[in-house]
């Protein structure tokens, strides 16, 4: 974090220039200006417009124009001056921040077109999932990808209904969870039951005049009274503060804000679900992993070259790196024969008996048409192992 905070602390010393800066020139144009007019002002009412020059004022333009050039020589040394320092950040970038990071990825990775479109795609993504249309339209069209109006509508209304809900307005999104509520119920989902949890405190905080309101949405509470039990008699508790509000009594806590924001999440979540994407964007969670990564790599690279080792595993890295519990999606089956972590080009096999090994290590222990697990007495045939995905 050093290196980030060493270029912020520049960048910062530039921009308070900047505003100096700002400030010291408009000041002194206006100046200028004003002294200019002022100028104009008395030469016309000296005399009629068509009266000649005088030494009177000639003096008059002359001392005008010195005071222009020193404005203009002035402006110009902070100018230069800006200049120094904007300079300064550049060096300040290359002195903290490494550039051997190209060497790290010898693989033409993005060369092939196929990869190219895969990598657009990604990043039209994420600017929809962002809500930034206009972006992901312009980067569409300059990468000429296909993306058909379908696909984007559901990001089109994600936003939407996010949008009104920072507004606490609720009506769009219990539209929608309405809509897909036999959906949400397969994937246990507490979507509908938050907003109409929230819905009904704001009731409660319109006071006693919406006593009738109050009870009639209580009503609509009711089919979730079994799903969440104590939820449910936390809003029925909370009606006996309706006459004084809930303001100071034990229900305080179902005003804090955080109520809404969490009902944001997981309606994120549960309609990223739907559309079956990832709830983060995978172009930032692969940034997020590469920054993580960068530093050992960084590390293992310069001890690698001090050494005169070569780097010869492409699918695997030399150490192991540590991403965060955040990164970790699926489990890394390790062969317990070779003792060696598995590959697409070498996935693992579940044998007939239930052990699993390597696809190397089964062909390696293929005696005929039989192969006997190497971790219990059991044989079978080849032919029943199955490759396991993880």
């Amino acid at each position: 974090m050093e290196a980030p905070q060493n270029v912020e602390r520049d960048v910062d010393k530039v921009l308070h220039k900047f505003s100096l800066a700002k400030q010291h020139i408009n000041k002194n144009i206006d100046d200028l200006l004003e002294d200019l007019q002022s100028m104009k002002e008395d030469l016309l009412s000296s005399g009629p417009s068509d009266q000649e020059l005088n030494q009177f004022h000639s003096n008059i333009f002359r001392e005008k124009l010195k005071r222009s050039r020193e404005v203009t020589s002035s402006l110009g040394g902070s100018h230069k001056e800006i200049h120094s320092s904007v300079s300064k950040v550049g060096k300040t970038i290359d002195k903290n921040f490494s550039d051997k990071l190209l060497s790290l990825s010898k693989e033409p990775t993005f060369e092939n077109s196929k990869r190219m479109e895969l990598l657009n795609k990604v990043i039209n993504e994420h600017f929809l999932r962002q809500g930034m249309l206009d972006i992901a339209e312009s980067i569409a069209k300059e990468a000429a990808l296909d993306i058909p109006e379908s696909a984007q509508e559901p990001f089109i209304e994600i936003h939407r209904i996010l949008a009104s809900l920072k507004e606490r307005n609720l009506q769009p999104a219990l539209e929608w969870a309405e809509l897909r509520r036999d959906l949400l119920r397969q994937q246990n989902s507490s979507l509908e039951f938050k907003l109409h949890r929230l819905q009904f405190i704001e009731l409660i905080q319109r006071g006693p005049s919406h006593t009738e309101d109050i009870l009639l949405y209580a009503r609509r509470l009711a089919p979730f009274a079994d799903q969440h039990p104590k939820e449910f008699q936390i809003l029925m508790g909370s009606l006996l503060f309706l006459n004084q509000g809930l303001q100071g009594s034990p229900y305080e806590h179902l005003l804090e804000p955080i109520n809404l924001l969490e009902i944001c999440d997981v309606f994120v979540q549960d309609a990223c679900t739907l559309l079956g994407l990832s709830v983060e964007s995978p172009l930032t969670v692969s940034l997020a992993a590469g920054c993580k990564s960068l530093p050992s790599l960084l590390n293992i690279m310069q001890v690698m070259q001090s050494s005169s080792v070569m780097w010869s595993a492409k699918e695997e890295l030399p150490i192991e790196i540590d991403v965060g519990a955040s990164s970790l999606y699926h489990s890394i089956f390790a062969c317990p024969i070779l003792r060696q972590q598995t590959t697409r080009g070498n996935p693992p096999m579940r044998l007939y008996c239930g052990h699993a090994i390597s696809r190397e290590s089964l062909n390696k222990l293929v005696n005929g048409n039989k192969i006997k697990c190497p971790l219990c007495p059991v044989e079978s045939s080849p032919d029943d192992a199955k490759q396991l995905y993880m």
